[in-house]
């Protein structure tokens, strides 16, 4: 369990009074627009690793547009894949997540529409991924923690392990990820067991049970992640997504695999590193990680600063009391029970929540409003993005037949029947066995 900074005791019922509410996207746009002075961050990233199996691989590409040719477009994505039983899984999410993610946004769409669809793209981007490598028949897997850093706007998704943090100025330390271990989650060790999965630690000779909770079959001690054909579908690539917007005092991002999380808590990792330059401040993370427990298992960092423009290196102030009335804990409740303390935001006015979502059901990622081509009687896929006539095997992800009673058909988002047998095994409602095609 991470320990994050409470910098006053506080009931969690005054805290709740005193949040301000989320701030649409569109509000926070116009205010740039309307302000001749912002100005777009410099974003700089450093990396270090260690290997102890090989399976770690990472994901950096700052240099991405919304529209080829047009710098003013510009985002950067950085990632995490943190491979078990196996590296297939990791690379071929490397190489295919980020394309399948932007192939469900719109085209066209402007930067507040773009950023928007974003969280939704994410979901349909990471199943799609996982669809893809699992007719592959391999039988590894991988976790993935993955950003997209747009201006000062940060959208994190994330299934498995790896995590995600944000330093920002004062010194406060948040968690922008949810841990999807079976051990330290209990509700999603009861969603894996509705959906058909058991739960148990390994018996050893004698009956007694030892190490982590696990997943049966398989022993996987993950809820969520890519790939992992063999343990069940019940064991989901729907991510935990976050989405805020930093102040132009800017932040630092730390994004990690769990061997740096098994040995530095996010307070910790974020203190061995301020004041530092990103190349530097990653490898000095991975060394204190080292220090601290020696070298266990693939240990990668990745340290993404978001300054102002005329700020070479993040400044390092000194964390300091802050008065309970200009110092507002804020942050949407965590649908994960366990993270309910730990998952929210608390930083000193720097930082506007925009988006969080956490459940497993497609039929509560994917939205109402996918778009459909009525004029030419086909239907797109809100996960595959393919273009196909609606039959009894094409449903709504919100009803057990096409269209729910009384709804219009535009109003659910329509599945084929690849992505639509994929949802029921993930909910436990058909045999879990490799979707394939022909």
């Amino acid at each position: 369990m991470l320990d994050l900074l409470r910098p006053l005791h506080v009931s969690t019922a005054e805290v709740s009074r005193m949040k301000p509410p989320l701030v649409p996207l569109g509000t926070l746009i116009g205010r740039e627009l309307r302000n001749e002075k912002v100005e777009i961050p410099f974003v700089k990233y450093g990396q270090a690793a260690l290997a102890k199996k090989g399976e770690d691989y990472f994901l950096i590409k700052p240099d991405c547009q919304r529209i080829p040719g047009d710098l003013s477009t510009s985002f950067s994505v950085f990632a995490i894949f943190d491979g078990h039983n196996g590296i297939s899984a990791a690379i071929f999410a490397k190489e295919n997540l980020l394309n399948n993610v932007l192939s469900a946004i719109p085209p066209e769409s402007s930067r507040e529409e773009w950023l928007q669809a974003l969280p939704r793209a994410l979901v349909a981007g990471f199943v799609k991924t996982d669809i893809e490598f699992q007719q592959r028949r391999e039988t590894s897997g991988t976790t993935v923690t993955f950003v997209v850093v747009d201006g000062w706007t940060v959208t994190v998704a994330s299934v498995g392990d790896s995590r995600c943090i944000l330093d920002t100025q004062g010194g406060v330390v948040s968690l922008l990820t949810v841990d999807h271990r079976l051990e330290e989650n209990a509700e999603e060790r009861e969603r894996v067991t509705a959906s058909g999965g058991e739960v148990g630690r390994l018996n050893v000779f004698g009956g007694n049970e030892v190490g982590p909770l696990r997943c049966w079959p398989g022993g996987l001690c993950l809820s969520r992640s890519i790939g992992d054909t063999d343990v069940g579908e019940f064991i989901v690539p729907v991510p935990h997504v976050k989405q805020v917007k930093l102040s132009n005092a800017g932040g630092r991002l730390i994004i990690a695999s769990d061997g740096i999380w098994d040995a530095l808590n996010s307070d910790v990792a974020a203190k061995s590193c301020r004041g530092l330059p990103a190349e530097i401040a990653a490898k000095l993370v991975v060394k204190e990680a080292l220090r601290s427990r020696g070298l266990k298992d693939d240990t990668t960092c990745l340290v993404v600063d978001i300054i102002p423009s005329d700020v070479p290196v993040l400044p390092l102030i000194p964390r300091k009391k802050q008065n309970m009335l200009t110092s507002l804990l804020f942050g949407k409740k965590s649908l994960n029970s366990v993270n309910k303390a730990t998952n929210k935001l608390s930083a000193v006015g720097v930082v506007e929540e925009l988006f969080e979502e956490g459940s497993a059901m497609l039929a509560e990622r994917l939205g109402k409003d996918i778009p459909a081509n009525t004029n030419s009687g086909l239907y797109r896929c809100a996960v595959c993005q393919a273009d196909e006539t609606p039959t009894t095997d094409g449903l709504s992800v919100n009803s057990g037949s096409f269209f729910s009673p009384g709804s219009k058909p535009w109003e659910c988002p329509f599945l084929c029947p690849n992505c639509q047998k994929k949802k029921d095994a993930m909910e436990g409602k058909r045999p879990s066995s490799p979707i394939m095609t022909a």
